[in-house]
């Protein structure tokens, strides 16, 4: 049975967000409906808004949802209804690189997360005109009050986990949690700086503590995210305006940091991690760069450094957001002092708080 639900809706790009009643298509064999308690907003939603990252409009986003299955398809055995889940990217299960453990790599990704359509083409949303609206943003769409999900792509929470807290660990947290436990594989006593102290930064922070790095660099150009940082496990803070970025991070080092994670999509402040690196480095690139940005090869070249483009911290949602979840329970990654609570209609005062830094992760509470 068709779903009414309460969405914000994007009709073209630079339109504010604007609260419309809309219908969700029928359950497909293979789906369940997700009635959403909470959602992150991440800046990937606002590059769709603002056109940088290219989109079919009309449009409902939000990528980082969290709530109850409302219904399952006929097909679905797992989850069931009353599980409270958090949702993920969409991924297959089916292409050479998801049966290898490599989801976030799915060769499917883009037809799955940003057609704005089911893979068949259909869509799961219409508004009140009877008119379609592009949604499936990441396989969910959740800047709504309800969300069609494939179930393989749901993530059931532990017992007791903090339901209404949790959605950013399917997108910015475990992106950048993973980026360090994952495609860095940081092992203890190793020395890594971290750019930019966002939500994906300093979740790079608090798993590089984990980690047992010793060395713990984190920059970024306001000193309140750098305390912030230090207070989240970083052991030196390091403004990026400084003249001399590298060498700073260098002498801090004692010659050159072995890992380095940029968050910051900025090819100066990159250039900047590359020159501060040891020989034999791994430098993780997880920002999003202007189209046209260029590097120095020089600065790679017989340096035996290993450059790695990271998306969501190559993490198995099903396996690593539990392992988040378990380590927040022992106090080892606080990430609940990253977020920011406001209900759904206060969408435009999240947004004007996350751009002057005042509110690290916002998350939209349901009503």
């Amino acid at each position: 049975m068709a779903t009414s639900v309460t969405a914000a809706i994007l009709r073209e790009v630079d339109s504010p967000f604007q609260f419309e009643k809309l219908t969700l298509d029928d359950l497909r064999p293979s789906e369940v409906l997700v009635k959403i308690t909470a959602v992150g907003l991440c800046h990937t939603d606002l590059a769709v808004q603002h056109g940088h990252l290219p989109q079919a409009f009309p449009l409902v986003v939000g990528h980082e949802g969290a709530g109850v299955i409302a219904e399952v398809g006929s097909a679905v055995t797992d989850p069931a209804v009353g599980d409270e889940v958090i949702l993920s990217f969409s991924s297959c299960r089916r292409c050479r690189n998801c049966l290898t453990g490599r989801e976030a790599y799915c060769l499917r990704f883009g037809a799955l997360n940003f057609a704005g359509s089911r893979e068949d083409g259909t869509l799961t949303l219409r508004d009140g005109s009877g008119d379609g609206v592009h949604g499936n943003f990441f396989g969910q769409s959740s800047f709504a009050t309800h969300a069609i999900v494939a179930a393989r792509n749901v993530v059931k929470l532990p017992k007791g986990a903090p339901l209404d807290i949790s959605g950013p660990l399917g997108c910015g947290i475990q992106t950048g949690a993973g980026t360090i436990l994952n495609s860095l594989s940081v092992p203890p006593g190793a020395s890594v700086v971290i750019a930019g102290a966002g939500t994906v930064g300093l979740a790079a922070i608090m798993a590089a503590k984990v980690a047992g790095a010793t060395t713990i660099i984190a920059v970024d150009v306001l000193p309140e995210r750098l305390d912030f940082a230090k207070r989240l496990g970083a052991t030196h803070a390091v403004n990026g305006k400084e003249a001399n970025l590298a060498k700073r991070i260098r002498e801090i080092t004692d010659g050159g940091v072995s890992y380095a994670v940029d968050t910051t999509g900025n090819a100066s402040v990159i250039a900047a991690l590359f020159d501060a690196t040891a020989l034999g480095a791994k430098i993780a690139l997880v920002g999003v760069t202007k189209p046209g940005s260029t590097l120095d090869l020089g600065l790679l070249s017989a340096a035996g450094k290993t450059v790695v483009g990271v998306y969501q911290g190559d993490a198995v949602p099903q396996n690593f957001i539990p392992d988040m979840l378990a380590l927040h329970d022992a106090g080892a990654f606080p990430f609940d002092q990253l977020i920011t609570r406001y209900a759904f209609d206060q969408i435009d005062q999240a947004i004007a708080d996350i751009h002057t830094g005042t509110t690290v992760k916002a998350i939209l509470m349901m009503p």
